[in-house]
C-alpha cells in the first residue's frame, strides 16, 4: 500500500453501531491514519441489540430506548479508537430487530422506510462528501438482518441517484476458509457460537472466489480491538469475538475482505490475485 492517502474519500454505510468495527475497523483505522477522509453513516442506533453484559441490562429497549442512546456513546468511543472524526446517522430511524419480530411492524423502523426517501437522504451526504469509494453490505446484508438488507438497498440506490459518481463500490465479504478456521477454533473452546459444523449453513460465509480485495490491517489491530471493547453492550470481553482472538491470535481481525462490485480491480495484487488497496485505480 502507498504511504499516504491524502485526497481520497471513503464512505461506509452500516446498519447499527458495532457493525462498522467488526467488518471494517482495521480498514477504517488504516486509511484514516494515512490521510484519507473516512466517513461513516449509521442507519440506526441499534435500539434492539441484545445486551451481553449483565451490569448494563437496565438499558434494554423496553425502557425508553436507553440502549440506543448508550450505543451512540459507544460508537463515539469506537470512532476515537479508529481515528475517524466524521460520523453521521442517516436520519432518526429505529432499529428494526430481527425478521418476523413485532418491532418490524413499527412505522419508525428502518425496515419500513421508503427506500427512495432514505436513499435521497444518503444522496445528500454523498453530494457533500464526494466519496471515491463506497463500502456496504451485499444483497442479503451479510446474514439476513432486515436493517443490513435495507442499508444495502439504500446505499446502492443512493449511488445510482447521486450526481457524484462513486468510482468503486465494495461489499463486505467473509470467505468460507476464514469462517471455517473460526469454527474449528470455537469448537476447540467448546463453543457452539456458529450453531453448526457445516460451513454451507453459515449465511455470511461466502465462497473464497468472491473475494476480490484483501486489506491487511494488522498494524491497526490494536485500534480495532479498542473499538470492539468500546461497544461493550454488544461485544462481551469474555464472548466469542475475544475468544477467537485468544485462540487464533489478534491477526484474525487484521485481515478484512471485500467484493468489488463497481469499478476495475487494479494492482497491486497479492499472491492470490486479490487487490491489496481500496484506492487502486482511483482518479482523484
Amino acid at each position: 500500500m502507498q504511504s499516504s492517502y491524502a485526497g481520497y474519500r471513503i464512505l461506509l454505510v452500516h446498519a447499527h453501531p458495532d457493525d462498522e468495527t467488526i467488518n471494517n475497523g482495521a480498514t477504517m483505522a488504516l486509511y484514516a491514519d494515512r490521510g484519507a477522509q473516512v466517513t461513516l453513516v449509521s442507519c440506526t442506533r441499534g435500539e434492539e441489540g441484545e445486551i451481553l453484559v449483565p451490569h448494563l441490562s437496565h438499558l434494554s429497549s423496553a425502557q425508553d430506548d436507553l440502549l440506543g442512546a448508550h450505543r451512540v456513546i459507544e460508537l463515539e468511543e469506537a470512532m476515537k479508537a479508529l481515528g475517524v472524526s466524521d460520523h453521521r446517522f442517516l436520519a432518526n430511524y429505529r432499529d428494526s430487530g430481527m425478521m418476523g419480530t413485532p418491532h418490524n411492524d413499527r412505522s419508525d423502523v428502518f425496515w419500513q422506510v421508503d427506500i427512495d426517501v432514505a436513499a435521497d437522504q444518503l444522496v445528500q451526504i454523498i453530494e457533500e462528501v464526494k466519496p471515491h469509494i463506497l463500502i456496504t453490505y451485499d444483497e442479503i446484508g451479510g446474514y439476513g438482518h432486515p436493517d443490513h438488507i435495507q442499508a444495502h438497498r439504500v446505499a446502492m440506490r443512493a449511488s445510482e441517484r447521486a450526481t457524484w459518481q462513486i468510482q468503486k463500490i465494495y461489499w463486505n465479504t467473509m470467505p468460507k476458509s476464514v469462517i471455517a478456521a473460526g469454527m474449528a477454533a470455537m469448537k476447540e473452546l467448546g463453543s457452539d457460537f456458529f450453531g453448526t459444523d457445516n460451513i454451507d449453513e453459515v449465511p455470511f460465509a461466502k465462497d473464497d472466489s468472491l473475494v476480490t480485495t484483501l486489506i491487511d490491517g494488522n498494524d491497526y489491530v490494536d485500534n480495532k480491538m479498542l473499538a470492539m471493547k468500546a461497544h461493550e453492550t454488544q461485544i462481551a470481553l469474555d464472548g466469542p469475538f475475544f475468544a477467537l482472538s485468544n485462540n487464533l491470535g489478534l491477526q484474525v481481525w487484521g485481515h478484512e475482505y471485500y467484493t468489488l462490485v463497481k469499478g476495475e480491480k487494479s494492482a497491486p495484487f497479492d499472491d492470490q490475485g486479490r487487490e491489496s488497496d481500496l484506492t487502486s485505480g482511483i482518479i482523484v
